[in-house]
């Protein structure tokens, strides 16, 4: 006996891809150019181009190899899931995997680029970039988002600061 087949709705994925130098300038352009696909896509921009700017920064600090490139690639699939991929060349240096992330010194400048990833996105990894060097990728769930909500949850970050909790927003 067969089971009958439902009918399945075409599902449209949206992908943008382009490679940047590996300064601080390219991860400032990487986020820019995020926000306006995001604008275009009409997708709640304010948290996807956080997590676009630290993963972006990530790659410009901890993943940059001299004369190559860091490469984002966003993929969106309309009303379901928003997924940011950043790749460098550099193997050697990879983040801690998502259970394994440690808190920083509360004292230190930086080390919380990760935790905000974690804290804004539904979920990320690092996984192995073929032939070398790694992407880390992080997931946003658009169904638990509202449309047209910019900063609804997880819009907000909050942010731990000596002893206080306050909220801010993203620009």
């Amino acid at each position: 006996m067969t089971t009958p087949r439902t009918r399945q709705e075409p599902v449209t994925v949206r992908v943008f891809t382009q490679r940047f130098s590996s300064t601080p300038r390219g991860a400032r352009l990487a986020r820019l150019l995020a926000v306006h696909q995001f604008r275009h896509w009409e997708v709640p921009q304010d948290t996807a181009a956080l997590l676009v700017a630290e993963l972006a920064a990530n790659a410009v600090t901890h993943g940059r190899v001299p004369g190559r490139d860091f490469e984002l690639t966003l993929a969106y699939t309309p009303g379901a899931l928003l997924r940011i991929d950043v790749s460098d060349t550099r193997s050697e240096h990879r983040p801690p995997a998502p259970d394994a992330l440690r808190a920083p010194d509360p004292l230190a400048d930086t080390g919380r680029g990760l935790f905000l990833v974690a804290a804004l996105a539904s979920r990320w990894e690092v996984r192995p970039r073929l032939p070398i060097g790694k992407t880390v990728r992080a997931e946003l769930d658009l169904r638990t988002t509202a449309p047209g909500a910019a900063s609804a949850a997880p819009g907000a970050a909050s942010v731990q600061t000596a002893g206080s909790r306050r909220s801010q927003r993203l620009p």
